[in-house]
C-alpha cells in the first residue's frame, strides 16, 4: 500500500477513536446521569485526569489532522510532510499511552461510591480483583450501577487508547518509509 494511502486510512480511523475517547471521559463525570456527583466531588481521580479528553482525544486528534493531510497530494503530501507526521504520530503515541495508563488505573482502583454511609473506593487494592467477582459489587450502594458504569467506560477507553497507540506507532513507521522513499502520490499528467 502507498504510504500516502496508508496515512489516510490511519487518520480516518483515528477520528472516531478520538471522539469515542472524549465522549467516554465526559460521560464518566456524570454517574447515574446526574451532575450532583461531579458537583459534590464524588468522582474518581482518574476521571479528573481526563485521559480520554486530553490524551486519547486532543493529543490524538491533532496528529490525525496532520496525518490526514500527508495522505493527500499537496503541501503535506511529500517527504517533509511525512517526516513531520513522525513527530505528530509520536505525540499521538504519548496521548494514547496517557489515556491507556489512566484507564488501567481507573479499572484497577474501581469506582468511588457510598459504602456503609461513607464515600470510599471499596475495591481499591482488593485481592482478588473486583473485576472478576461480581458478587461483591453490592458494596457500592450509590450511585446506582456505578461498578458496571465504571467498568464499561474505562474498558472502552482502554480499548480505544490501545488501538490509537497501535495506529500512531504504525504511522511513525509509515512516515519513516514515506520520508525515505517518498509518498508515491500520483503526479499530474502535465508534469510527466
Amino acid at each position: 500500500m502507498c504510504t500516502g494511502k496508508c496515512s489516510l486510512c490511519i487518520a480516518v480511523t483515528l477520528y472516531p477513536l478520538a471522539l469515542i475517547s472524549i465522549i467516554c471521559n465526559i460521560v464518566l463525570f456524570f454517574p447515574d446521569g446526574d451532575i450532583k456527583y461531579a458537583k459534590d466531588g464524588h468522582i474518581t481521580e482518574e476521571v479528573k485526569y481526563m485521559g480520554g479528553v486530553i490524551g486519547g482525544g486532543i493529543m490524538v486528534l491533532l496528529p490525525a489532522l496532520h496525518i490526514h493531510l500527508t495522505g493527500k497530494q499537496g503541501c503535506c503530501g511529500n517527504r517533509c510532510g511525512m517526516f513531520l507526521s513522525i513527530a505528530f504520530a509520536a505525540v499521538g503515541v504519548v496521548g494514547a499511552l496517557y489515556s491507556f495508563i489512566v484507564a488501567v488505573h481507573g479499572l484497577h482502583n474501581g469506582p468511588l461510591c457510598k459504602y456503609l454511609l461513607i464515600w470510599t473506593r471499596p475495591f481499591q487494592d482488593s485481592n482478588p480483583s473486583y473485576l472478576g467477582d461480581s458478587s461483591i459489587w453490592w458494596r457500592c450502594q450509590e450511585p446506582e450501577n456505578i461498578v458496571q458504569f465504571n467498568i464499561g467506560l474505562f474498558s472502552t477507553l482502554l480499548v480505544t487508547s490501545g488501538l490509537q497507540l497501535i495506529l500512531c506507532a504504525t504511522q511513525m513507521i509509515n512516515g519513516l518509509v514515506g520520508c525515505l522513499c517518498g509518498t508515491c502520490n500520483k503526479k499530474d499528467k502535465d508534469m510527466i
